[in-house]
């Protein structure tokens, strides 16, 4: 295996891409849930029984609880985490595969995860095993990330992702935040499997919630944009990014979820310049619901033909 050490600016330059990668994975995963997917019994409603604005919590809250479980119990919180992304990560990834496959497809989607978790278990150090790694942390966000916007209004999840990262760079500037993410990242699993609670990748390191932001905005754009204005918003993620890399010939530390941030009130600003460029994602087609005691609208009205028969001139004016 390859155990070439990338220089930090060529893997702090990846990370980022990556990152901005993951705004875009969401796409395929925002049509099932609002269908009769086979993967989706009764999506509909369990999603409007699950849908709620406390879930846009969720963000900023996994950066203070973080920060205040991994200081109150450094080494053993960094190691229990350690453990719970082992067991998780590869069943989230699995599940952000299988909704892009056919259930007939379920063996190769086992077996793609499977492959990866190997070669990140045989390689890791080397560049192939991290690099399976970050693709195993990455899915496992994407899945977190769409079930996020699936249960939880746009408009909350926006202030959710914002406020994460608020949280996260008040963190980062008043040094609350290093002692545990050094923690985190020296924690290492037994037997040489591989490290999934952080995605690192040569001398880089990027923490798990900078992608499970970006996750959260795609999946955010998913359902509320459409397409188009997701693959904008992943090349825009990734361009503040790779800016945003920058700063490290000042400092040592940055919080990634600034980028996230930054891209997100950029398409909030441009949406209010020109509404029309950002419309819902269309919704797959569902029989039409009416509130008891409201009329259904009328459907639309047929053109008269110019020039109808006699007889029915003639009946119209008998009546």
């Amino acid at each position: 295996m390859l155990k070439a050490v990338a220089p930090f600016w060529i893997s702090i330059g990846v990370l980022s891409l990556v990152q901005g990668a993951v705004v875009a994975m969401p796409r395929a995963l925002a049509a099932p849930p609002r269908t009769a997917h086979p993967a989706w019994p009764g999506a509909a409603a369990l999603r409007a029984r699950l849908k709620a604005r406390g879930w846009a919590a969720i963000p900023p809250a996994s950066v203070l609880v973080f920060v205040f479980v991994a200081t109150a119990a450094q080494r053993a919180s960094a190691q229990a985490l350690t453990y719970v992304a082992l067991v998780a990560v590869p069943m989230l990834a699995l599940l952000a595969l299988s909704w892009w496959s056919p259930r007939r497809r379920g063996a190769l989607v086992a077996a793609a995860v499977a492959a990866l978790f190997a070669l990140a278990w045989a390689d890791r150090g080397g560049l192939a095993g991290e690099a399976a790694a970050v693709v195993l942390t990455s899915l496992s966000c994407v899945a977190l990330g769409t079930l996020l916007a699936w249960v939880t209004p746009p408009r909350w999840l926006a202030a959710g992702i914002v406020a994460m990262a608020a949280a996260d760079t008040a963190l980062v500037v008043s040094d609350l935040l290093q002692k545990p993410n050094n923690a985190l990242n020296a924690a290492h699993p037994a037997a040489g499997l591989p490290r999934l609670q952080s995605a690192a990748f040569g001398r880089a390191v990027m923490g798990y919630g900078d992608l499970f932001a970006a996750a959260a905005l795609g999946g955010l754009l998913a359902f509320a944009a459409g397409g188009a204005v997701q693959r904008r918003a992943a090349a825009l993620t990734a361009l503040l990014a790779v800016c945003f890399d920058l700063l490290f010939f000042l400092v040592d530390e940055l919080p990634a979820t600034v980028p996230v941030a930054l891209t997100l009130l950029v398409l909030a600003a441009r949406r209010r310049r020109r509404p029309a460029r950002w419309q819902p994602a269309p919704a797959a087609a569902e029989p039409a619901r009416h509130r008891r005691g409201w009329p259904a609208p009328a459907p639309p009205a047929r053109a008269r033909d110019p020039a109808p028969p006699a007889r029915a001139d003639r009946t119209e004016a008998a009546r």
